[in-house]
This record gives structure tokens, C-alpha cells and sequence, in this order.
């Protein structure tokens, strides 16, 4: 549960970016009937409860990533593009990007070793992470982040509004949501939902977190701001789209805000993420429904060689 309603924050914390509320090119289209609506209570305790089922089956699947980042001034025009293009794989149960190339231009050789290099460093402490934290008793998912329960979020805010719409066709229950400012947190992670106004979106049928979208209302500070420090009005949204009628896996992510992360990078400007090219995993090391087959590595599969017909036999002489 927290880690799909906060997915974006860890994402462009790590992107050092944050992200913009935008309008959606397909509008909602209101439901023709809004009556006998699930308590929303109801609705977060099945999306908690379907969460590790739709993070297990999105271990199964890796897709590609564009992170374009335009980076304002002070008076808030344009002063740097940058692109990043990754394949978002699993390793060892951890969900990793690994970086292909940087505006547009795939990685030296010695880049890509030192981009495997942070790949394999990033898996062993995330296992570290997770298993400490399970040690302890904590809820974390795969990759050893924490874990939000729906019981949790509801003393963190409140959720009004709930109402039937349809998106992309399909039955969705969307809620507004206000953090409640005066709620005591527990960890710097709760803090995220109790600075947080915004408005979700779930699937009626599968019960599962499809879009996201909100605005901090105060400065938000991770670390007492040595770690994350984000500025008031930084906002953001974020789609997933149903793969193989099995799996809803981010589709995009947009936004806008000023970020200073670890004291030493500063962002302030607009950032748009958008993933394609959904391939699944068919064993250890192919992956299906796509021209371009990857193993686990992330590395392209060499093409079998074809089969040889077999030697032709010459009958004896007689």
C-alpha cells in the first residue's frame, strides 16, 4: 500500500526531482450510476490486501523507462534538458533500473560496467534493508522500503468526496484526500501522507491503485532536510495501465516542484516519466511478447541459431 501511493516520491527522490499535478489528455468520464459505493475503508483494505499479489506478478515483467528532466532558473525558464533511459528489471526479488543511456546516447562500455557495478550494490543493500527491517518485525515490500497500512493512512488524513467514474473504460471509485496536519507520525515516511492533499483512483473490479495525483501543502523534509528537502506546492501524478489482464504496472508520471536531496543536488523544475515496451519474463532467461528478447540482467539475448536440417544419408551402393 505504501509503496504504490508513495511510488513517485522514492522514484524522483532518487531522480533527484519531484513531480507536477497535470490534467490528464483522457478525461474522466462520470459513471452512469454512483449509488452503493463501497466505504472507502473497505476500498484501502482490499487494495492493501491485493498489493503483494500485484507486486509478485509485476516480478515477472521488465519494461523501459524515459525520465526526461527540464531544469529552471530562478525566474523560471529553461536551463538544462536531460534524458535518461533505463530497463526496469527484477533481480533477486529487488526492482531495479538499469540505466542504457543518457541523453540519447547508449553508455560507454566503461559506463555501462560502472552502471552494472551500482546495480549490483543497490540489490545487496536492499536485501540488507528488507531483511533487517524484517528482523524487527516490520512490513516492508520487496525492496526493503516501508510499508503503510491502510489503518495507518486513515489516521494520517481522511479521504471525502468518493465517487464512480469511468476510466479508460473501465469502473473506477476516485476519493480526494487531506492529510491531517496535527497527526502524530510514527516515522519521516508517514510525514509524506500527512503534508499530502490529493485525489486517487482504484479499480473497482480489481481494487488496485490505477492513478495518483497531489500537492504538498508545507515544505516536506526528510532527515530534518539532509536527506529531502521539498518546497510547498512540488506536485505530482501518476498512472499505471492493466498489462495482460493480469497486472497493472506505471504507465507515466509527471510534475513539477524544487528538490535538494542529500545537501549536494539541487532540482528545481519539471520532470516527465514514461514507461513502454512491457515484456514478460518466460524463464530464467528469455522474456516474451516483444521482437527484442533481455535476460534477467537486462542484457540483450543473443538469437538462437536456427535448427539444421539433418545430414542426408546416401543409400549404399548395391
Amino acid at each position: 500500500m505504501g509503496q504504490r501511493c508513495l511510488a513517485l516520491l522514492l522514484l524522483l527522490v532518487s531522480a533527484r526531482a519531484f513531480a507536477q499535478e497535470t490534467t490528464s489528455s483522457t478525461p474522466d468520464k462520470p459513471s452512469p450510476s454512483a449509488q452503493d459505493l463501497p466505504p472507502i475503508s473497505q476500498l484501502l483494505l482490499d487494495v492493501e490486501r491485493n498489493e503483494k499479489t500485484t507486486e509478485a506478478a509485476a516480478r515477472n515483467y521488465t519494461y523501459h523507462v524515459r525520465l526526461q528532466q527540464l531544469e529552471l532558473d530562478n525566474d523560471g525558464n529553461l536551463k538544462k534538458t536531460t534524458t535518461t533511459d533505463s530497463e526496469s528489471i527484477t533481480i533477486d526479488g529487488i526492482r531495479v533500473d538499469r540505466v542504457v543511456a543518457r541523453d540519447d546516447k547508449p553508455l560507454t562500455p566503461e559506463e555501462a560496467a560502472k552502471e552494472s557495478d551500482r546495480i549490483d550494490k543497490e540489490v545487496v543493500r536492499a536485501k540488507a534493508r528488507r531483511e533487517k527491517r524484517e528482523s524487527q518485525g516490520k512490513e516492508t515490500d520487496s525492496n526493503g522500503d516501508p510499508v503503510l497500512t491502510a489503518s495507518r493512512i486513515l489516521e494520517l488524513g481522511s479521504f471525502t468526496n468518493p465517487r464512480r467514474v469511468d476510466l479508460d473504460g473501465r469502473p473506477t471509485i476516485v476519493a480526494d484526500y487531506n492529510g491531517d496536519p496535527n497527526a502524530k507520525t510514527h516515522t519521516e515516511f508517514e510525514k509524506a501522507f500527512r503534508d499530502l492533499v490529493g485525489t486517487v483512483w482504484i479499480d473497482e473490479h480489481d481494487r488496485v491503485l490505477v492513478r495518483a495525483a497531489g500537492h504538498f501543502l508545507h515544505n516536506f523534509k526528510i532527515g530534518g532536510g539532509l536527506v529531502v528537502d521539498i518546497k510547498e506546492g512540488s506536485s505530482f501524478e501518476i498512472r499505471y495501465t492493466r498489462i495482460n489482464n493480469e497486472v497493472w504496472l506505471p504507465t507515466e508520471a509527471t510534475g513539477q516542484g524544487k528538490i535538494r536531496f542529500l545537501l549536494f543536488t539541487g532540482f528545481n523544475g519539471r520532470v516527465h516519466l514514461h514507461t513502454s515496451d512491457y515484456r514478460k519474463f518466460h524463464t530464467k532467461s528469455t522474456i516474451i511478447d516483444s521482437d527484442r528478447l533481455v535476460g534477467p540482467d537486462g542484457q540483450p539475448i543473443p538469437d538462437p541459431a536456427p535448427p539444421q536440417p539433418p545430414p542426408s544419408i546416401t543409400p549404399p551402393q548395391r
